[in-house]
C-alpha cells in the first residue's frame, strides 16, 4: 500500500486535492499535527469533494509518534522524503510494495532533523534552476504516480471507456 504522509500541512486545500488523489489511488494519508487549519473546515471538504468520506486518514500528534511506530524494513527500504535538497530525483529509485512517502509543509518543507536522519532516501523533482518547489498537491500527485507506475498501477482502472469490453 501506498502511504502519503503530510507534516505539519498549512493549507487545507492542498489537503482536500491530496486526500482526493489518495482515494482515486487507494493511498493512506497521514497528517501530522499540528495542522494549520481544522479538519473540519470547508475548504479540505470543497476541495475532496464526495471522496472524503472514502479516505483511509491517520492523524498522528506529532511526527516523532509517526517514526517510533515505523520498523525496518520500513523505515529504511520503504520511506522517501520529498525535498528540493534530494541528490537523486523520485524517478531514480524504485519503490518497494509498501511505500512512505512524507511531504513537508508548504512553507518550509521536512525539518532538517528528518532529512538528515535518511540522507539516502531524500528525493528531488527536478525543475529549473532558481525556482523554489512545484504545489504540494503536485508534488504528491507526481510522485505518488511514479510509485504505482513501477508496481505496474495495482487495481487501479487502466481501460478507458471505449477500450473497454
Amino acid at each position: 500500500m501506498l502511504e502519503i504522509v503530510l507534516v505539519e500541512p498549512e493549507i487545507p486545500q492542498n489537503t482536500g486535492n491530496i486526500a482526493r488523489t489518495c482515494v482515486a489511488v487507494g493511498a493512506r494519508l497521514h497528517l501530522v499535527e499540528p495542522l494549520g487549519f481544522s479538519l473540519d473546515e470547508r475548504q479540505v471538504r470543497r476541495a475532496g469533494l464526495d471522496y472524503w468520506p472514502d479516505l483511509a486518514l491517520r492523524v498522528w500528534p506529532d511526527l516523532g509518534t509517526l517514526l517510533a511506530t515505523l520498523r525496518p524494513p520500513d523505515c529504511e527500504t520503504a520511506l522517501f522524503l520529498a525535498t528540493t535538497k534530494g541528490r537523486r530525483t523520485y524517478a531514480d529509485v524504485a519503490y518497494p510494495p509498501r511505500t512512505w512517502l512524507f511531504f513537508g509543509k508548504e512553507t518550509a518543507g521536512l525539518p532538517g532533523s528528518l532529512l538528515d536522519a535518511y540522507p539516502e532516501q531524500c528525493l528531488r523533482i527536478p525543475m529549473l534552476p532558481g525556482k523554489r518547489s512545484l504545489n504540494l498537491s503536485n508534488a504528491v500527485a507526481v510522485m505518488a504516480y511514479e510509485v504505482l507506475r513501477q508496481q505496474g498501477f495495482p487495481g487501479l482502472k487502466r481501460l478507458g471507456p471505449s477500450e473497454e469490453s
